[in-house]
């Protein structure tokens, strides 16, 4: 995968130094007499206080810099829950992988759990704000881009015009949001399916909201943003519905001129219609299994081209074009807490979503869902942390999982009891983006073509069968409804 992320990685700064024009449209003009040169991002930061002072306070209380914010979360009350503390099964947890997990951080110099979260010359303005494009943090740089030639995996990085790039300074764009969201996991569109590279500059029939031919959004016109604050949270990192988006937030309750829709639309979310697949330009991930890495076994790519090993990470799998999964929603999910007892045998959910048909909040979503196997304690029963960067990370020790997991799980502040195997786990991923026109909606026999269900399980949702010819089984009263069905 090593390979597919610097493959990833140079196609973007590619793409964004072609996209990009040579003046930014949203450059701000008083920052033009920005002098520099500047020996470091922090440099630049210091500069950006001596007008910015209160801005940078205000991000410094949002989930972008703190990674934690506080919600409420099933069975646990209100905590402070996010990136900095969760555990995926991807690469696993934040807990001794720092300098590799924070080069997604809005800020500098992240490399242990000493990092100063008070001191705002630790923000990084640039990543945000920069609009030549060029601007990248280096890989393993705790936030940092580099500052003399480094390599990295075959690629020399050379040092940026930092003076330069805070001249250039301007809103977010999809290009500066995408530089993390798009990667998240590692590598183009693993995490997330309906986040991609694909989106800096999107066909109207990949996305009629951001592409240059419908809406011409950028991410910021539906994630609007008051002092720093970014409306809109993963699912997976806010199980408790903190800071959620919805369709709603723009369109009306009723945006359709048939009843039948807009009845529609009191049970099932915008998205289950009008987003009918994901990953439609590249492949998401949706297996990887820990188990085999290190054991060298051959890397055979699938019919996409992506690998389904690497040495250093194990096997995958991975979807193209892929129809989402459909569960009723209320805008909660539970959430696997670090150190939560686990039953091996069964798969582990490291979140799931709540609803039932019967709950008035819920809706039918779509989700990725997103398997695997990953290292658990045996004796305790816990998913553990496993050090996967530096020397003495899995990837430099050989393959010694027992040190890998014993300087994740102290890093973490648990215990271990030096016995480990793999257990299967499963996470959950709420699916908003990539809303095709409505033309391409699906259509009403997309669902109804048969009692098998079609797109929708039915019996796994809480019906007998196929609603619309096992009358009685609605939620609502089916008043003019049906009035206007068959007019076009």
């Amino acid at each position: 995968m090593r390979s597919e992320i610097k493959s990833s990685l140079f196609i973007l700064g590619l793409f964004l130094l072609l996209a990009v024009p040579a003046v930014a449209i949203d450059v701000v003009e008083d920052h033009q007499d920005i002098e520099g040169p500047f020996a470091d991002g922090p440099s630049v930061t210091a500069t950006c206080l001596e007008c910015h002072e209160d801005e940078a306070h205000d991000f410094m209380k949002t989930s972008h810099w703190t990674w934690m914010p506080m919600q409420e979360v099933i069975d646990q009350g209100e905590i402070a829950l996010g990136k900095k503390n969760t555990m995926n099964n991807f690469c696993v947890g934040l807990s001794s992988n720092w300098a590799r997990c924070t080069s997604c951080h809005a800020g500098y110099g992240w490399v242990d759990d000493s990092f100063d979260f008070s001191n705002p010359e630790n923000i990084d303005c640039l990543v945000c704000h920069d609009q030549t494009g060029l601007y990248k943090k280096f890989p393993d740089g705790a936030g940092h881009p580099v500052y003399e030639y480094t390599e990295w995996e075959n690629q020399i990085w050379e040092p940026l015009d930092l003076a330069g790039i805070a001249r250039s300074v301007g809103k977010a764009s999809r290009s500066t949001c995408g530089s993390c969201h798009f990667f998240g996991g590692q590598g183009n569109n693993v995490k997330h399916g309906d986040m991609d590279l694909s989106l800096t500059n999107p066909s109207r029939k990949l996305d009629v909201h951001m592409s240059k031919e419908g809406q011409d959004f950028d991410c910021i016109e539906c994630h609007d943003t008051t002092d720093h604050l970014i409306v809109g949270n993963s699912m997976f990192d806010s199980p408790g519905g903190h800071n959620h988006l919805d369709c709603t937030t723009c369109h009306d309750d009723d945006p359709h001129a048939k009843r039948i829709l807009n009845w529609h639309g009191k049970s099932i979310a915008c998205q289950t219609c009008h987003i009918p697949t994901i990953a439609r330009e590249y492949p998401t991930m949706v297996w990887w299994d820990w188990t085999t890495a290190g054991t060298n076994l051959e890397n055979v790519k699938d019919k996409n081209g992506k690998e389904t090993f690497n040495n250093e990470k194990g096997s995958f799998r991975w979807e193209k074009n892929l129809m989402p999964t459909f569960l009723w929603y209320n805008g909660t999910s539970t959430h696997y807490m670090v150190g939560s007892a686990m039953t091996s045998d069964q798969v582990t959910h490291l979140n799931k979503p709540q609803g039932t048909r019967l709950d008035p909040k819920s809706k039918i979503h779509p989700f990725k869902v997103m398997r695997g196997k990953q290292a658990y304690d045996k004796v305790n029963r816990i998913l553990v942390i496993t050090k996967l960067h530096g020397p003495t990370g899995l990837w430099q020790n050989g393959f010694d999982w027992d040190e890998a997991i014993t300087e994740g799980m102290a890093a973490e502040g648990l215990e271990y009891s030096g016995e480990y195997g793999f257990a299967e786990t499963e996470s959950w991923w709420k699916i908003n983006h990539m809303v095709a026109p409505k033309e391409d909606a699906i259509k009403c026999v997309a669902c109804h073509d048969s009692d098998i269900g079609g797109r929708l399980d039915w019996k796994a949702l809480g019906y007998t069968g196929d609603p619309s010819k096992n009358r009685g089984v609605s939620r609502f009263q089916l008043t003019d409804a049906y009035r206007d069905v068959n007019v076009e």
